[in-house]
C-alpha cells in the first residue's frame, strides 16, 4: 500500500526574525535600526508577509496529504522521502540549498515577495499553491530539469550543488592542489589559488557569471538545463612550482575535473551552504561533473 504524499514545506528565518533573535524585542531592534538612520517597518512588512505566504501554502495541501515544514538551517538533518512534494516557500537561493538534499522529487517554488526576487526558481505565487500541488503528483505532470554538479571524493564523500561548487582555502590562505582532466595518467598541473569554482546554467546568473565576465571568456555561458559545466580557477599565481594553463574549462556529460590536494585542507562546499562542506586533506583528490541526479522543477 503506498503511502499518501507528503508536502514538505521549506523556509527560512526572515530578517525581522533574525534581528529580533539578536535584539530581543521588536522595540530594541526598531530602536538599534532607527539610531542609524533606518526604520523596522519594511523589514516588518515583509516578514509578515513571508508569513502570510507560509500559511497560505499550508492550508492549500490537500486534506488526504501529510504535511511538514523545514528550516533551511536543519535542511542536511532533515530525511526527504521518494513520495514528497517540495514546497519552497521564500527566495531563489533557497530553492538552491534544498535542491542538494533531493533524489528526483518534485520541487514547487513560492514567491513570497514578488518584484524583489528575480523569480528565476521560485516562479509561482501563493495563490497558485493547491493547483501546484495536484499538479505535482499528476500523471504526465510538466517539470523542468535542471543540471546539478556533483564532487566527489576518492574516500566516497559526494556533495552536489545547483548552482556551483567551490573548493578552496577554508580561509584567506591559498590553496595548493594539482588541476586536470578525470581519467589522465599524469598528476596534472600544479597550481596555487584561491580557489576553484565549477558551475551549471542556473548558476550561471551569479557567481559563475561573476568569473565569466571577468574573464571576458568567449564559450558560452550553459543554460540551465543543458548538460554543460564550466570552471574557473580564482586568482592562479605563476611561480617556478606553480603554474596558470589550466584555468578555465567546459566539462559535458561523462566528462571529470580532478583536482588533487596538496595543502593542509581545503574545503568543498556548493551553494553556499559552508555549514555542509566536505574537507579534503593533503593527498585527497575529488572529481567534479555533472550530477546525474536533476532538481526537478514543477513549471
Amino acid at each position: 500500500m503506498s503511502l499518501a504524499p507528503r508536502a514538505v514545506l521549506v523556509h527560512r528565518r526572515t530578517e525581522y526574525e533574525e534581528l529580533l533573535a539578536r535584539h530581543g524585542t521588536h522595540g530594541q531592534a526598531a530602536f538599534f535600526l532607527s539610531s542609524r538612520g533606518r526604520s523596522i517597518e519594511e523589514v516588518a512588512r515583509r516578514h509578515h508577509r513571508t508569513r502570510e505566504a507560509l500559511r497560505d501554502v499550508a492550508a492549500a495541501v490537500p486534506l488526504t496529504w501529510r504535511s511538514s515544514r523545514v528550516e533551511r538551517a536543519d535542511l542536511d538533518r532533515f530525511l526527504f522521502a521518494p513520495e514528497d512534494v517540495v514546497v519552497v516557500v521564500g527566495q531563489d537561493g533557497l530553492v538552491a540549498n534544498a535542491a542538494k538534499y533531493l533524489s528526483g522529487q518534485p520541487v514547487v517554488g513560492i514567491d513570497t515577495d514578488p518584484g524583489r526576487n528575480p523569480g528565476v526558481l521560485v516562479r509561482h505565487r501563493r495563490t497558485d499553491a493547491a493547483a501546484l500541488l495536484r499538479a505535482a503528483t499528476a500523471a504526465g505532470r510538466t517539470v523542468e530539469a535542471l543540471t546539478m554538479v556533483e564532487a566527489v571524493a576518492d574516500d566516497t564523500q559526494r556533495l552536489v550543488a545547483l548552482n556551483e561548487i567551490y573548493l578552496g582555502p577554508p580561509g584567506h590562505q591559498t590553496a595548493r592542489y594539482r588541476l586536470g582532466p578525470d581519467g589522465r595518467t599524469d598528476p596534472g598541473e600544479a597550481q596555487a589559488s584561491s580557489g576553484v569554482l565549477v558551475g551549471t546554467g542556473t548558476g550561471a546568473t551569479g557567481w559563475l557569471r561573476s568569473l565569466w565576465l571577468e574573464r571576458g571568456s568567449t564559450t558560452p555561458l550553459p543554460a540551465p538545463s543543458d548538460p554543460r559545466l564550466l570552471w574557473f580557477v580564482r586568482e592562479a599565481w605563476p611561480s617556478p612550482a606553480t603554474g596558470t594553463s589550466l584555468v578555465s574549462g567546459e566539462l559535458n556529460r561523462g566528462q571529470g575535473l580532478r583536482l588533487t590536494v596538496e595543502s593542509d585542507r581545503i574545503v568543498v562546499f556548493g551553494d553556499g551552504m559552508e555549514s555542509d562542506a566536505l574537507e579534503l586533506t593533503w593527498g585527497q583528490s575529488v572529481r567534479l561533473g555533472i550530477s546525474a541526479t536533476a532538481l526537478r522543477l514543477v513549471v
